[in-house]
């Protein structure tokens, strides 16, 4: 039983904001159903037949799950207790019966166990999803069993993980990953032979023993938080950039987990593949990432207080030959990995903000509708939204204008308070969001099928959009962003009118 979203919650999410408590109790939530999707798993293997699920691979399910309820309930060892875990919060021990609800108002939960912040690492999630579809009848061909055997085998190594920053001293077979062993938030062992190899794991005391056939022991050192490091050049130490403020814990840059590919629909044709960074990559992250909480700060307090509450890992993305020079870039965010920003490297940190103010819009409005239902449209993409091509879905529409509207106030609070020439762009980059969720809402805002906590939620959407105009962009940018979208409208009406499917009477 999931919790109520208090009205006062979703009054302040409408506004495409969201104070401390609103914010912890999406949080909370996703945390719970991440457990319950993890316990899914178990329970789905369970009732798999032996040609999906072997016995042997349940019963090596069941001495992960068991290594993880020992890892979540011991003491966290001193260097977890200085260190800092990845952010997250509250949600219920990772027990047979699986995750308990959340509680029903806001207010911080307590920092999770070093163990069960592991479990709510955001690749975990597509992780799960990959699980569950092997073993609801995606393992009936040769291919499908075998990325199955794969994903099972990558809980092994993420219960290691957990029992390791616990301190527990174990010792586990591993299997490497077409020669690759990740262990999740430490690092990467590349093997000595290739393809699916095993791989012995020993840790006592901080330090993992690594040993593989035919190559020298491998010993790797736990670090404080995120990553571990060895003297061998075949370990591949997972990176972390500096905590968003001077008292978040470090950010993972995660570019070796093998979950971390974006999800290629048809609508994100244009994001790019998953990128590794070298020295170089990781030097012009560093650049950007330095200034960003600044720059969040200067678009509104709350930008910064979002950002450091739900963002939980960074995923970089190589940069698309479409998206040109300058300040471009392209993102992305993942239902089933609540709390990753899959991101291109920033141009500069003003960029890299507006990205995140972007990203954590589709976060929250994808976790609250998880929680309640606002709408009740059907799929049809009949809509005009300024900012695409093609014809938009209600939900779609709802999407892109929530994350425009918390851009146009973004850009506006800095263009209230920068200096030339940067009040200039930041002008224009509010005039032509503002014009185009303008162009929007109408739609939204007339559709019937609007639950109640939905039309509470679109008109709210609206008085926002409304109440930026007390500060108008100056007369030519307003005029600029007016025309775009005429033209934008004009555009996709002569090529898409005709074929839509005619409205509900």
């Amino acid at each position: 039983m999931f919790p109520t979203v208090p009205d006062r919650f979703l009054d302040e999410l409408a506004r495409t904001e969201g104070g401390p408590d609103a914010l912890a109790f999406l949080v909370r939530d996703q945390d719970t159903r991440r457990l319950l999707a993890l316990r899914a798993v178990l329970d789905a293997a369970e009732s798999a037949g032996p040609d999906v699920c072997d016995p042997d691979r349940r019963a090596r399910l069941r001495a992960d799950w068991a290594m993880l309820a020992e890892a979540d309930r011991a003491p966290a060892p001193a260097t977890a207790r200085t260190g800092g875990a990845p952010p997250a919060q509250g949600g219920a021990a990772p027990s047979a019966g699986g995750g308990e609800a959340p509680p029903a108002e806001g207010g911080t939960a307590p920092r999770p166990t070093p163990a069960r912040a592991r479990l709510f690492h955001p690749l975990i999630g597509p992780w799960a999803r990959s699980c569950l579809r092997g073993l609801d009848g995606g393992a009936r061909t040769p291919a499908g069993r075998r990325a199955l055997r794969r994903d099972l085998a990558h809980f092994s190594a993420v219960a290691a993980v957990a029992a390791a920053v616990a301190g527990l001293p174990f010792t586990v077979r591993l299997t490497a990953r077409a020669g690759v062993l990740t262990l999740p938030s430490l690092g990467a062992l590349h093997t000595a032979a290739s393809g699916d190899v095993p791989v012995d794991v020993t840790h006592r005391k901080g330090t993992l023993t690594v040993r593989q056939p035919d190559a020298p022991d491998i010993r790797v050192h736990l670090e404080h938080g995120t990553g571990a490091w060895s003297g061998s050049p075949a370990w591949t130490p997972a990176h972390a950039l500096p905590g968003l403020t001077p008292d978040a814990p470090p950010m993972p840059l995660d570019d070796l987990d093998p979950y971390r590919e974006p999800p290629y629909a048809s609508h994100r044709g244009s994001l790019s593949g998953v990128a590794t960074l070298d020295d170089a990559g990781r030097k012009r992250w560093l650049q950007s990432w330095s200034g960003t909480a600044a720059a969040l700060r200067s678009g509104g307090a709350h930008r910064l207080t979002e950002a450091t509450a739900l963002l939980r890992c960074l995923v970089p993305l190589e940069m698309p030959p479409d998206v040109g020079t300058g300040r471009g870039s392209c993102s992305a965010t993942r239902g089933e990995a609540f709390g990753a920003l899959l991101s291109s490297t920033p141009p500069d940190p003003v960029t890299f903000a507006a990205t995140l103010v972007h990203e954590l819009q589709h976060a929250k409005l994808a976790a609250l509708g998880d929680l309640l239902t606002l709408h009740r449209a059907g799929p049809e993409a009949r809509y005009f939204a300024p900012w695409r091509p093609d014809p938009r879905p209600y939900d779609g529409l709802l999407q892109g204008t929530y994350s425009h509207l918390a851009l146009a106030a973004f850009h506006q609070r800095r263009a209230l308070t920068a200096r030339p020439p940067e009040r200039e762009w930041a002008w224009a980059q509010h005039a032509r969001y503002h014009a185009q969720v303008g162009a929007a809402l109408p739609a939204l805002v007339g559709s019937p099928d609007l639950t109640v906590s939905g039309r509470r939620f679109v008109d709210a959407l609206a008085a926002t959009y409304e109440k930026l105009a007390d500060h108008p962009a100056p007369r030519d940018h307003t005029a600029r962003a007016r025309a775009y979208v005429q033209s934008a409208r004009a555009l996709w009406t002569q090529r898409h009118a005709p074929a839509l499917p005619r409205p509900k009477e």
